[in-house]
């Protein structure tokens, strides 16, 4: 019985190791909320069109993404949402040593996003050109 438990503590144990903090805790879709003034814009994400404010998006964390905004008769909006490095992650590698944080880097699920809200407003006096 001692062996049975030894051996499962051991194989728990090279798993943890061999797996970064971000690939075991963390997530690699991140909710992103879409609202715009006044509702019902179109969102397009890189190009490809998502659908309508409101809107929550489920993103990869792992790129940053092209966000824009159409309502007729309206300029369109843009927004950016970049990604970055979650310190915390790179924190936790670190304390596990060169692998967990080579497996997080080639695995991107050490990310954020840098807002997970966007709002925008359009303007009621300014024509789309």
């Amino acid at each position: 019985m001692k062996k049975a438990l030894l051996f499962l503590a051991g194989a728990v144990l090279c798993v943890a190791a061999a797996t970064g903090c971000a690939t075991l805790f963390g997530k690699q879709s991140h909710q992103v909320e879409m609202a715009s003034t006044p509702s019902g814009a179109e969102v397009f994400v890189d190009g490809e069109r998502m659908g309508t404010t409101p809107l929550q998006l489920s993103l990869k964390a792992n790129k940053s993404y092209n966000v824009e905004f159409r309502v007729p008769g309206k300029k369109p909006i843009m927004r950016i949402i970049n990604n970055r490095v979650a310190v915390k992650w790179v924190v936790l590698d670190v304390l596990g040593g060169v692998l967990p944080v080579a497996i997080d880097a080639i695995t991107g699920n050490w990310y954020e996003f840098d807002q997970n809200k966007i709002n925008v407003e359009f303007s009621m006096e300014e024509p789309a050109q």
